[in-house]
């Protein structure tokens, strides 16, 4: 069954309103070329933010980071947090929301400061 503005995946739900319609278009065409259901969403979500915004423009990044006994969430390099929260999910929770209304890319770091994992880029 096709994706619609009332039925996609959870994946999409803090997209822009026109990166979603976008996304929900261009993972119908997957599926229907045959691409699985998880490849397709994530091409679609790369190539809908791309084909809105100008792929020119630098996005925001924004980190993930353990500091002073708390997981800290902020621009890249910025120096005032953006959320503070004891546990990394619960940050987790508020960061992937606001990058993705930023169209931003997010950066995860282990409580060591190693690179985890890099989302939405």
């Amino acid at each position: 069954m096709p994706w619609n503005k009332n039925n996609y995946p959870p994946s999409f739900k803090n997209l822009e309103p026109e990166v979603k319609e976008k996304a929900i278009e261009i993972a119908n065409a997957l599926r229907r070329e045959g691409y699985e259901e998880s490849r397709a969403i994530s091409i679609a979500m790369t190539k809908a933010r791309e084909s809105v915004h100008d792929s020119q423009q630098p996005r925001p990044t924004y980190e993930v980071r353990y500091h002073n006994d708390d997981w800290v969430f902020q621009k890249e390099k910025g120096e005032k947090a953006i959320y503070v929260e004891d546990k990394k999910q619960d940050l987790l929770e508020k960061a992937k929301p606001y990058v993705n209304e930023q169209n931003g890319i997010l950066k995860i770091y282990y409580e060591n400061n190693t690179l985890e994992n890099t989302l939405y880029e």
